[in-house]
Parts: C-alpha cells; structure tokens; sequence
C-alpha cells in the first residue's frame, strides 16, 4: 500500500513535467498500463519509450491534478486533466481517470478511463 506521501510526490512528479523521470522512480519493471479498455502496453522500458514519443510530439505537456488522489489500501484513483500543445500551437485537453494498483511505493497496473472524442476537438 502506497503512503501519502509517496502518491503525493508521484503526482507533483507529473504536475512538474516529470513523466518520464515519474516512470523510471515510480513504476515496476513489469508494470502494465491500459488506454480505456486497449491492450496492455507492458514494462517500465515500453512504457517510457512510448512518453517519450508523447512527448516529442508534443511542444508543451501540462498535468494537472483536479481534487485529491483517494486512497483504498493498494487502490490510487486520481483525477486528471492534461494539456498537450503540438508544434503548430494547437492545444487539445484531455480529462481522465488514472485507476492505479501499487505493490507498496510502486505501480505495477495503471488504467486509464477516458472519452477519446476530447483529443478530436
């Protein structure tokens, strides 16, 4: 079960524009992650390369943490709101849910529930 601390410091992590660094610290090396209701993408390496892609896509990643993160033993469920700014200065928002399970301080399974149609806007 994670700390309050330690899920406080995951997510200051993103809100600072650390998602890749949040990976490597934060994730297991066999951690999985899912896009609404897509395949696992699986291991903290694919993981990274696939933010790093994100990322270089990108001009600007802003996070932003709306509300508190809620915490049910190795249950984190935190509410998100993220900014992406491509090179031509359109920026596109997304809200999701990030429904984590920990194995104590770290994630190992993070799915994501989110409506797609936000990004086509």
């Amino acid at each position: 079960m994670p700390s309050r601390e330690v899920v406080e410091a995951f997510a200051k992590r993103l809100e600072d524009g650390d998602f890749v660094g949040a990976i490597l610290d934060y994730y297991t090396p066999d951690a999985a992650t899912y896009e609404n209701l897509a395949e696992p993408m699986v291991g903290r390496d694919n993981l990274v390369a696939k933010e790093r892609a994100v990322l270089a896509r990108s001009k600007e990643v802003k996070a932003v943490r709306i509300g508190p993160s809620l915490i049910d033993g190795d249950i984190v469920a935190t509410r998100w709101k993220f900014c992406f700014t491509n090179a031509e200065g359109v920026t596109r928002t997304l809200e999701e849910i990030a429904w984590q399970t920990w194995q104590g301080d770290r994630l190992i399974e993070e799915r994501f529930f989110y409506d797609p149609k936000q990004l086509g806007r």
